[in-house]
């Protein structure tokens, strides 16, 4: 039987096993995206295809109607952070594309986001991007049975704010996930060491810095749902499932097929790795 503990969710192995099934569906349908990704492709598109992919799969894309929102994923171009709705706009040499998404199968969900270079960027953003991903890992290494959610936070926030200056998004935040889409605890980018909940051994986080290069600062578009950020620079957004273990964080998903599409894909710029 899976146990609560002050509304937070421990996992049994078996579903844990579960989740992994889900997560990785996830990191395979963003694999997808990656191998065909380029200029002069739609974010509509790329939602067609995620879409497709999961429902061969015989999953479910758990994002569509959540909460009325109209997708199966979230495309954030640029100085979208996060929730941005696909379209039918051409994508262009420059952009940075944030795919979010989730699906739900043998009724479990997996939940993870990843963001792709289209072709010649600034060395400023390539750093925005390196970082970002470099924080998503200071934060997983935090999340291990007996420390706080705050040391997550806080691993983030020392990597990317206080070391290069960036905005650390305050209103959106990573949290518990299992068989609902959004669980306790809520899980900051921000914060201090020793804070919040303490973490036990099958506890099942969505990890998710989303990191502005200039402010923090963001605001939603009339849609209700697309965030941006309020200078108008680049916001960039990873996310990956884990699981808390004893000794080191369980990585549910996988961002290996990913970046193996991502790098023989030549219309995507791998150079910040």
């Amino acid at each position: 039987m899976t146990r609560r503990n002050n509304m937070m969710i421990h996992k049994t192995e078996a579903e844990v096993a579960l989740m992994k099934e889900s997560a990785t569906l996830v990191s395979k349908t963003l694999t997808e995206v990656a191998k065909v990704l380029k200029p002069g492709m739609t974010t509509l598109q790329i939602d067609e295809i995620c879409a497709t992919f999961v429902k061969d799969h015989k999953a479910i894309a758990s994002f569509y109607n959540y909460r009325g929102y109209p997708y199966s994923v979230c495309t954030s171009v640029n100085d979208v952070v996060v929730h941005g709705f696909p379209n039918n706009t051409p994508l262009k040499d420059g952009d940075i594309v944030s795919v979010d998404m989730g699906v739900i199968l043998n009724g479990w969900h997996g939940d993870h986001a990843y963001t792709f270079i289209l072709g010649e960027v600034s060395a400023e953003v390539l750093q925005l991007v390196r970082v970002t991903k470099e924080s998503l890992y200071k934060g997983i290494e935090k999340a291990v049975a007996n420390n706080r959610i705050g040391d997550i936070a806080y691993a983030i926030q020392e990597h990317t704010e206080k070391k290069y200056g960036y905005g650390v998004v305050r209103e959106l935040v990573g949290h518990g996930l299992g068989r609902d889409l959004h669980e306790d605890p809520q899980v900051p980018n921000y914060g201090k060491r020793g804070n919040g909940p303490r973490m036990k051994e099958n506890l099942v986080l969505a990890i998710e810095p989303m990191i502005n290069m200039g402010t923090k600062d963001v605001y939603t578009e009339d849609d209700g749902w697309t965030v941006k950020t309020q200078d108008g620079k680049p916001s960039v957004h990873f996310e990956h499932d884990v699981c808390v273990k004893r000794d080191k964080a369980l990585i549910l998903s996988d961002y290996s097929i990913i970046e193996a599409a991502e790098k023989a894909n030549p219309n995507l710029n791998t150079s910040y790795y």
